[in-house]
């Protein structure tokens, strides 16, 4: 099979509909662990390339991840809110709420953890900050 280069790959995104990009960037998603939120701010160095983004977040001691530890009673708004502060779906956001302890989000700064602690703590939940 031969390899894809990057062009292709953007050629392939250009030629697809808004939900199977959206599908695509769920599953890729899932299968790397990844959050596309919190990838982003990894894409907007300018004029560092590849090296300086993936350099930053090991010289930075603020990368922090929200954990859902318990649910609590009120588990419809517990979905809520971990739709509200990732990008999941319904179902994907109610798989993660039904499987806690899990991850809410990685690699985010302290403040926004701390929001995330609030939000949850509002609704009954709770979340670990490591």
């Amino acid at each position: 099979m031969a390899e894809l280069n990057q062009q292709q790959v953007v050629d392939y995104i250009k030629g697809i509909s808004v939900l199977e990009l959206s599908q695509l960037v769920k599953a890729l998603e899932q299968e790397l662990g990844v959050s596309a939120a919190a990838a982003m701010p990894m894409a907007m160095p300018a004029g560092g390339g590849a090296g300086a983004g993936a350099a930053a977040p090991v010289e930075e001691k603020t990368d922090f991840t929200a954990i859902l530890t318990d649910v609590g009673s009120n588990k419809i708004n517990v979905i809520k809110v971990v739709r509200e502060v990732t990008s999941l779906g319904l179902k994907e956001a109610k798989d993660l709420v039904e499987g806690a302890p899990k991850p809410i989000k990685e690699g985010i700064p302290k403040e926004e953890a701390a929001a995330i602690q609030k939000k949850f703590a509002d609704v009954g939940a709770k979340v670990e900050i490591k």
